[in-house]
């Protein structure tokens, strides 16, 4: 949706009037122009375009009690309000039907344009579901990708813990960006900020409500490039998840489970419906490659991607051919497993220019990732 930037505050009038949902207000825009445009209409105007009388006269006149709280959530460090005009809007998710208008995030937006996994599955999982969650999230944020999930207990709050071992973690809220639901997650929730984002469509102040999580269930899928379910029963809103990243034209993986496990019942109707069966973070790497290769060329600010056939070669010797930011990456290396910091350090590049270019080299069977989040050279 290619519109002027209206001020933050025009934007939050519009998607507070009841009522006026992002589809609705996403008509209203392109209708009418901007934000303010859309305030600044005739009521008759307004009437035509189908807003109702009660819609209009918060347009008309917003509640500045509410706006002003908002704002002043907004002036914290971390705080930030991004608009579908703000550059820093995820693209993946701007793609959905219902994208959100707006997106209240504690942390780093900037992570949310870059690959995203989302990990979701049950809130009671078994122990054996908790350590398989844990073991994929660590080692795919291993490996260069961003762990989305919804912060609830069991699978979700796994996912973020794991990924956080070893990288970087996106958790989608059903409250506002100031609340912590369940509020045993909070210290999680201080964790995911500090290391990654929090990010919700709803206001700061805005509690949980049994209606927010199917909402937040279309953001976590719409984010990532694909979700994997690692243990969920038959009716969960972790299918609920599944069903919108297919609907979004997004990859699904599932892991299978024991036939007599009823938490492994979700994750076998997935793959009968056509999800692809996975049993190591190597496969989903595989099957995504080429799309992690694209959304990493588009990433600005990044180094460019190396060029050649695009192919995930774990384990074997690469033939594409290096350019010389990668090369210089390479070197580096030496030949003894190495960890990302140190990387960093002797490099001279960001820690998410590094990340995203270690993920292009084991796409394509430069280096393999070892125990501990290290990386080893393969060949010469």
């Amino acid at each position: 949706m290619s519109v002027a930037s209206d001020s933050i505050a025009d934007w939050i009038v519009l998607i507070s009037a009841p009522g006026i949902g992002s589809r609705t207000a996403t008509r209203l825009i392109e209708r009418f122009g901007t934000p303010r445009a859309v305030a600044d209409a005739p009521r008759q105007d307004l009437a035509a375009a189908g807003i109702s009388p009660e819609a209009i006269a918060a347009l008309k006149q917003p509640d500045t009690a509410a706006l002003e709280r908002i704002l002043a959530w907004s002036d914290q460090p971390d705080a930030f309000v991004l608009t579908r005009a703000d550059a820093r809007y995820p693209p993946l998710l701007a793609e959905i039907p219902d994208a959100p208008l707006l997106l209240y995030v504690r942390g780093d937006p900037e992570l949310l344009a870059e690959p995203q996994l989302a990990v979701v599955g049950s809130r009671n999982p078994t122990p054996s579901g908790l350590e398989i969650t844990r073991d994929f999230a660590r080692r795919l944020a291993a490996d260069g990708l961003s762990i989305t999930s919804g912060l609830a207990l069991g699978v979700d709050g796994a996912a973020h813990a794991g990924a956080l071992e070893t990288g970087r973690t996106i958790a989608v809220l059903g409250t506002g960006p100031d609340l912590v639901y369940p509020a045993t997650h909070r210290d999680l929730a201080r964790r995911v900020a500090e290391r990654g984002a929090l990010v919700s469509e709803f206001p700061p102040g805005q509690g949980p409500s049994a209606r927010n999580f199917p909402r937040r269930n279309r953001i976590i899928s719409g984010l990532s490039v694909g979700v994997l379910v690692t243990e969920a029963a038959l009716k969960s809103g972790s299918l609920i998840t599944a069903r919108f990243a297919l609907e979004q034209g997004r990859d699904v993986f599932a892991v299978p489970g024991s036939i007599r496990n009823p938490l492994a019942r979700g994750s076998h109707a997935l793959i009968r419906d056509g999800a692809k069966l996975v049993e190591d973070p190597a496969e989903i790497l595989l099957e995504l490659a080429p799309m992690l290769r694209n959304l990493l060329a588009a990433c600005p600010g990044e180094a460019s991607v190396a060029p050649g056939e695009e192919r995930a070669a774990a384990g074997r010797g690469a033939t594409t051919t290096l350019d010389a930011d990668y090369r210089a990456l390479l070197d580096a290396m030496g030949f003894d497993p190495v960890a990302p910091d140190e990387l960093i350090a002797s490099s001279g590049r960001s820690a998410r220019e590094v990340s995203s270019m270690l993920l292009v080299l084991e796409l394509e069977g430069h280096v393999s990732s070892a125990p501990g989040g290290r990386f080893c050279r393969l060949g010469s």
